[in-house]
């Protein structure tokens, strides 16, 4: 997994934009060649963090698309500020990343 993030202050209020990296499987799908289902793989908890406190909290689940992207607005943080995304799959497995407010 991987995480890009961009924030922008704007009238008081900040926009913050992110692209997860994941293949987002449902376990619905099978293998072409085996046949075999492929086992479920996919974010289910996404949080920004604004100086320890969570400011923004979403649950997803396998009928999201592959590689999702997510845009939200929350407002308390400030030019400058760092704001840290966080994400879990289901299989336990986590990813972060980090961007300042412009």
């Amino acid at each position: 997994m991987a995480i890009k993030c961009k924030a922008k202050a704007e009238g008081g209020a900040v926009e913050v934009k992110v692209l997860m990296k994941h293949e987002m499987e449902t376990g619905l799908r099978k293998d072409s060649k085996t046949g075999e289902p492929i086992p479920a793989h996919h974010i289910t908890e996404v949080t920004c963090l604004h100086n320890g406190s969570e400011i923004f909290h979403c649950n997803m689940g396998p009928a999201i698309s592959k590689n999702p992207y997510l845009a939200f607005t929350v407002s308390g943080p400030a030019a400058g500020d760092t704001l840290v995304i966080n994400s879990v799959d289901n299989k336990g497995e986590t990813d972060t990343g980090e961007t300042a407010v412009s």
